[in-house]
Formats: C-alpha cells, structure tokens, sequence
C-alpha cells in the first residue's frame, strides 16, 4: 500500500525534539556526558508514604481489575477537599471533579469533548504545546493570544473576539505558565472571567505548577473569581507537586457541564489509571503537606543556582517566579540561528540541552526553556560548560 497521508496527521507540525534527541543519543553513544537541562521530566523521588500506599494497595488482587474512568470516588472526594483548603473553592465531587491521566490527557479529551469542526480557540502563544494541537487535531482553529497576563493580553483578547469568525468558543489560560513561567494575579483573572462571560466563551485553565513558587505569594486559581465556575474547567496534575510523572494522575474541575461532556468522552476511551496508583493519589492528597514544601525549596535552590552561575558564566538568566522552568532569550550573538540552531549548538559545543523555544510556538523562536531538572552540582557544572563555549571562537558567534 503506497504511504498515506492522513488527515489529522497532516495537520500536526514536525515534533521539534525529534531533532535534538538523536543529536543527545548520539553524543551520549560515543561516550559525552550531555547535562539534560530540556525535557520537564521530574527527577525528584515520589515521596515514600505515597509509594508505600501503591506497594500495599496492589497486593490485593481485586484492585487489578478495571478501575473507574472518572477516578475513585475517594481520590475525587480528595481532589475536592485540596481545593477548598488551598483556594477556599468548593467543589462537589460528584458532578465537578474527573480524574484524568495527567493534565495532557484532560486537555486532549476535552477538546475532543467540545470541538466542532472549524470552531477557533484562543490559544496563548508560546505555550504548553497540548493546548494548542488537543483543538487542531480535534478539527478545531487556534488564534495565539500573548502569553503574558497584562493588559495588553486584555485589548488582545477584545480584538480577538470582534474580528474572529465564527466567534471564539474557548480560550485558554495557563499560569503559572509553561514554558515562560508567567504568573497571573487575582485582579487579571477577574477582568477575563468578566470579558469571557460576558461573549459566552469557556475558559479552560491548566493549572499544574500551582505548587511551584518561588515567593511569598502563592498562585492563584481562575475559579477563585465569583461567576467563574459558570464557564471555566481547570485542569491539574500530580505530576510535578508529588513528583509523580510517570504515575498520570491529573484532574480536571470545574462546570458542571463541561465536566460531564468531558467525562462522557473518557467513558469511551480508558478505564482510569490503575486502581492502586489511584489509592496512592488519595493518599498524597490527603496526607501532610511536608514533601511539597521540601520539593519547593529544592526547586528554589536550583534556581538560584542557574541564575547566578549561568549569569555568572555569561549568559543572563531571568528569575522566574515559579514553575520549573526558566525562559531564557538566546544571547544575541546567536539570535539569527533561531531557538532550534542554537539548542542544536549548545549540545555539540558546551554537552547542554535545553528546549528549544519553538517548540511552544512560533513566538517562542528567540528563547529557550531550561527546566530545573538537575541537581545544583551538575546545574554549575552545565555553567562551566556554558562559560567556556562562551569565551571560544564559537561563543563570540564567528560561526
């Protein structure tokens, strides 16, 4: 059969990474030690009370039959209760909580759960790429918004919705954001809840580096705002606060409506996560709060660290304020390479990886995101590395 081009598939853009893994791979195969600064992929242990409730959840055999697609009614209960005590938002378990197979999942579905074809979507441009490709694969339109929350976002956002036909019928917000690490304060959330009712437009947040900060001022929840809850589905993950990646375990909350289409959808397509990963979730949610606050002061050392020996080493790192990420303009010597080029360098020049910037939107070309995914040694070592091809032939740009 001669190679056929599908439809879906047509519409998704080369996967940036797949032409900085083989480069790694490759460096990797012939013996150099790449300090991986790229994927967000946690390498904080799970903390122990949480595996230990998997190891004896699992030795019970009836927990290895099919689990429920929505989640366990304890593990909602759970992600309920979280809410309240963090956000002080009230939420009824039954009708406005769904577990998901992490946050990427949850988007995905909803989309499929929401979308007709052509309908457009409000897109914050750079962002996590999920947000944008869960609606062009589910035949939807993206429109990029900024990705800073201001009030140019605000006038953007008005235009957006006058001059887009058919008018938009979701937009998306994501703060603490990934990969620029924006956060969005109470008052903004309340100008958008306002505008969007207003239009009639759902607001689909992801919030899963809620847990991830860096100040006094813990980030806001969008379903906080009065009246938000009529149009808004929040979405997080156990991911990155329990470090748990690997485990998919996420939520979405929030209307009741866009819930139960979302919940619909997934009746279709999973089981839910393993049962006793599901007990494991409960039991995180529901037990002291010790391993976040210990995982947040190692992410904060951290990046400290890249901050000030990467600064240090000649390349200015702006201090986010949360997540784990730091979004990081290319020194100006290499702008006209591109994000892509540059990360391709940074590998075969000073054995770093970073993510290149356009791989979260074209918009995100003249960046790079460095995740916080190394220990403070190795993150120093990444900076003499960097210092190094800096001070070369290579590094003043004479490429």
């Amino acid at each position: 059969m001669s190679e056929i081009e599908f439809h879906r598939i047509k519409r998704l853009p080369p996967y940036v990474f797949e032409h900085i893994n083989p480069i790694k791979a490759k460096a990797r195969a012939n013996g150099v030690d790449i300090i991986d600064l790229g994927m967000g992929n946690p390498d904080l242990p799970t903390p122990k009370h949480i595996v230990k409730k998997l190891q004896e959840t699992v030795m019970d055999p009836r927990t290895h039959r099919y689990s429920a697609s929505r989640g366990i009614p304890g593990l909602r209960k759970a992600q309920a209760a979280y809410y309240q005590r963090r956000f002080g938002v009230k939420l009824n378990p039954d009708t406005q909580v769904v577990a998901t197979l992490g946050s990427k999942e949850g988007f995905a579905n909803m989309a499929q759960a929401i979308t007709a074809p052509g309908d457009v979507v409000l897109v914050p441009n750079p962002t996590y790429p999920i947000h944008s490709f869960g609606f062009i694969m589910s035949g939807g339109a993206v429109r990029s918004m900024p990705a800073k929350p201001n009030d140019e976002f605000l006038a953007v956002l008005d235009r957006a919705v006058r001059h887009s036909i058919p008018k938009p019928i979701a937009l998306i917000l994501n703060y603490p954001a990934n990969p620029t690490a924006y956060v969005a304060e109470l008052d903004w959330y309340k100008e958008v809840v306002k505008y969007c009712k207003q239009h009639d437009i759902y607001i689909l947040s992801d919030l899963a580096y809620a847990e991830i900060y860096f100040d006094d001022n813990p980030p806001h929840s969008v379903l906080e705002v009065e009246g938000a809850m009529d149009i808004t589905v929040e979405f997080t993950s156990m991911s990155k606060t329990y470090s748990m990646p690997g485990w998919r375990v996420g939520f979405a909350v929030g209307n009741e409506r866009l819930i139960k289409a979302l919940s619909r959808v997934k009746s279709y397509l999973d089981y839910g996560a393993f049962t006793p990963v599901q007990v494991a979730a409960t039991a995180a949610l529901n037990g002291p709060d010790d391993c976040i606050l210990e995982m947040r002061q190692t992410y904060h050392a951290r990046r400290d660290a890249l901050v000030e020996s990467f600064t240090r080493a000649g390349w200015d790192i702006p201090a986010p304020k949360s997540t784990m990420f730091a979004w990081v303009p290319i020194p100006p010597q290499f702008a006209h390479l591109g994000s892509l080029e540059f990360a391709k360098l940074l590998i075969e020049e000073a054995e770093v990886a970073v993510a290149p910037g356009v791989g979260f939107g074209e918009y995100g070309d003249n960046h790079v995101r460095i995740a916080l995914v190394e220990n403070e040694q190795r993150i120093r070592q990444a900076a003499r590395n960097i210092k190094k091809f800096l001070s070369s032939e290579k590094g003043q740009g004479n490429i």
